[in-house]
C-alpha cells in the first residue's frame, strides 16, 4: 500500500467567514493562513502587540504547522491539510465585563477538551474521553492535544490566554507522531471534513466558554443549561480511578490512585501511604495495577 499522504482538502474559508456562523458563536474574526510555525506563537504575539485587533474569541487557524508545540516544549509536524490546528484568544470576563479570577484559568483547557469531545461524538461519530490534563483520547489513543499559554500583562490589563488545539484528522499510521496516537480517519469517523470539524469545535467551545464566564469562572455552577463543568469533566475523564504516575516539573514523580479533580481542575493523587497530593502540572501516565504472584499482599505497578 502506498504510504504517501492522500491529498487533503483545504479549509473552506468562505464557510468559516459566514456571518451567520460568526454571529451565532460570538467569534469576531477567523484568520486562516496557509502555513506557519505555530498558531499559538503567532496569536500570542498578535494579541500582545495589537490587543485591540484580537478581541476575545478571535481565531487563527493554519493549513500547515511546521513547529507546533505541546506540553514540556515537545515539537511535532504533521502533513499539510491533515489536521485541525487552531488557536483562540481568550480574555475572560463575565456578563458585566468583570475579569474572571485568574485561578479559574486552569479550567479553560478542560473546556476545550470537553468541546472537542462533543465535536468528535456528534460530528464524527467517535466516542472520546479526556486524559488529564489536556489530551483527548479515542479508545485509549491520543487524537488531540490542547495547550493554554498565558500572555503578558500589558497596561494593567488582564493578560490574554492563548488556547491552542491540534486534532489529528487524516493522518495514517505511518504519519502519527507516536505509536499511541490516532486520527479521525483511522478511527472510522463518519466525516474527515476539517471545516465541519473546526466549526463544530468552535461552536461547542463558545457555548461552554461563555457560560463559564457568566458563572464568574465557578466550575461548580450549572453550565449551559446542564451539569456543572466540574461534573461534566469528571464524568468523561478516563484518568480518574486509575493508577497513575505523575511526572512533575523538576524530575519528581508521584505514583498512586487518581481520585478526583479539585475546584481548580488539579488532579488529586492518593499514594500508597494514604497521602493525597495535588498535581497542578505535569505529565500523567496511566498504569496497570498488578500483584506479584509470589507476594500477593504487595501492590505494584507495571
Amino acid at each position: 500500500m502506498d504510504d504517501a499522504h492522500a491529498p487533503g482538502t483545504p479549509l473552506n474559508r468562505g464557510d468559516l467567514a459566514d456571518q451567520r456562523f460568526l454571529s451565532a458563536t460570538g467569534i469576531p474574526r477567523i484568520d486562516v493562513v496557509d502555513s506557519t510555525g505555530s498558531t499559538n506563537a503567532d496569536l500570542l504575539r498578535g494579541a500582545t502587540v495589537d490587543p485591540a485587533d484580537w478581541p476575545d474569541l478571535s481565531v487563527l487557524t493554519a493549513e500547515y504547522q511546521t513547529a507546533a508545540r505541546g506540553r514540556l516544549e515537545r515539537h511535532w509536524e504533521a502533513p499539510p491539510l491533515s489536521s485541525v490546528s487552531v488557536s483562540v484568544v481568550l480574555r475572560p470576563v463575565n456578563a458585566d465585563g468583570r475579569p474572571l479570577p485568574t485561578q479559574s484559568y486552569s479550567w479553560l483547557s478542560l473546556i476545550a477538551a470537553l468541546a472537542l469531545r462533543e465535536t468528535l461524538l456528534e460530528t464524527a461519530g467517535i466516542p472520546a474521553e479526556l486524559k488529564w490534563p489536556n489530551d483527548v483520547l479515542v479508545r485509549g489513543r491520543k487524537i488531540a492535544g490542547i495547550l493554554a499559554q498565558l500572555g503578558p500583562m500589558a497596561d494593567g490589563n488582564v493578560p490574554p490566554v492563548i488556547l491552542g488545539t491540534g486534532l489529528n484528522v487524516t493522518l495514517r499510521e505511518s504519519e502519527l507522531p507516536v505509536p499511541t496516537a490516532t486520527s479521525v480517519g483511522l478511527e472510522g469517523g463518519r466525516t474527515t471534513d476539517r471545516t465541519a470539524l473546526l466549526k463544530s469545535y468552535l461552536s461547542h467551545f463558545a457555548v461552554l466558554y461563555r457560560s463559564f464566564c457568566n458563572a464568574d469562572g465557578d466550575p461548580t455552577a450549572g453550565l449551559a443549561g446542564g451539569p456543572s463543568l466540574h461534573k461534566r469533566v469528571e464524568a468523561v475523564m478516563v484518568t480518574l480511578g486509575k493508577q497513575v504516575r505523575a511526572q512533575l516539573p523538576g524530575d519528581h514523580e508521584i505514583i498512586g490512585h487518581a481520585s478526583r479533580l479539585d475546584d481548580y481542575g488539579s488532579l488529586l493523587v492518593l499514594d500508597r501511604d494514604g497521602r493525597e497530593h495535588v498535581v497542578t502540572a505535569g505529565d500523567v501516565v496511566h498504569l496497570r495495577p498488578w500483584t506479584a504472584p509470589d507476594a500477593p499482599d504487595q501492590g505494584g505497578y507495571a
